[in-house]
């Protein structure tokens, strides 16, 4: 049994562990709701954006390259994780999805990663999968450009004839102690299904100025880089809530340990008094006799 200062070191030192994991639960909270704000307001602009796409392309006859449907062999998957750890199953449960994923399909000879995220980086360095592109500090500080460079990239690759599709795979916000791995096509664009929303949609038909042609080269591109920022913004608030949800958890259990320590502290300190006034009387009784 462990004497009674090894488990007072032992109480003094969870207790400081449980400081820790209170202060980045608040630090996760308070990042939490910025990337949530982050996420509700980029939303409107998407759907937006998707809803314009939609009517567009479905009253023009333009084919646009970005649109293009190949029958080819060779994909992207640009993978988001996280920079940083202590956030629960975030990163482990993506990553094993992506190998599963990866190893399942078969219908590609050739499946190159980019790994967005420290944890990513990392996790396919050791891997056979061939690694195009990484980036380790990008999900620490997400900013407004990264989705577009991340999207330029993926079209240059495209147009180019390098890689015939590309998909984006990453964990979807949903809400605080919710969310899932999303894997979505990004390249070749498939047009988003016009919603009907009462009206004769599919009667209508618009004056463009300029020309359908025209708008689709800007709308499509643009359409990228949104999904691939949307895609973003959805894994840095879901790594929050998924850090926020461990550290509370990590702080009950240190509460629990703490009070399994101070009762063993408790049963050790009598033990040890119980033991010395047995050795008190059992002396006494002996000078006595």
């Amino acid at each position: 049994m462990p004497n009674t200062r090894d488990i007072q070191l032992r109480i003094r030192s969870v207790k400081g562990t449980q400081q820790i994991t209170k202060a980045m639960k608040m630090v996760a909270a308070s990042k939490l709701r910025r990337a949530q704000s982050a996420v509700i307001e980029a939303r409107p602009y998407a759907d937006t954006l998707a809803r314009v796409l939609a009517r567009v392309s479905d009253r023009t006859q333009f084919v646009h390259p970005l649109l293009e449907r190949r029958v080819g062999t060779r994909a992207w998957f640009l993978v988001v994780t996280s920079d940083k750890g202590l956030c629960g199953a975030f990163n482990a449960n993506l990553l094993r999805s992506v190998e599963k994923e990866l190893r399942s399909v078969d219908r590609w000879e050739s499946v190159e990663v980019i790994a967005v995220g420290r944890k990513g980086a990392e996790y396919f360095a050791n891997r056979d999968w061939a690694v195009v592109h990484e980036e380790r500090e990008t999900m620490a500080n997400l900013g407004p450009e990264d989705g577009p460079r991340l999207a330029e990239m993926c079209m240059k690759a495209f147009n180019s004839g390098q890689v015939d599709e590309v998909y984006v795979m990453y964990n979807r916000f949903i809400n605080l102690i919710r969310h899932e791995m999303t894997t979505e096509r990004v390249l070749p664009i498939e047009p988003p299904a016009i919603e009907d929303d009462g009206a004769a949609v599919g009667e209508v038909d618009y004056l463009y100025e300029p020309a359908a042609e025209v708008l689709l080269e800007t709308l499509l591109p643009g359409y990228i880089e949104v999904s691939i920022q949307a895609a973003l913004l959805d894994s840095v608030a879901a790594e929050q809530a998924a850090r926020m949800t461990s550290m509370e958890a990590a702080t009950k259990n240190a509460d629990e340990m703490i009070d399994s320590l101070t009762l063993l502290y408790n049963r050790t300190r009598q033990a040890a008094i119980t033991k010395e006034l047995i050795e008190i009387v059992s002396g006494a009784q002996a000078l006595a006799e």
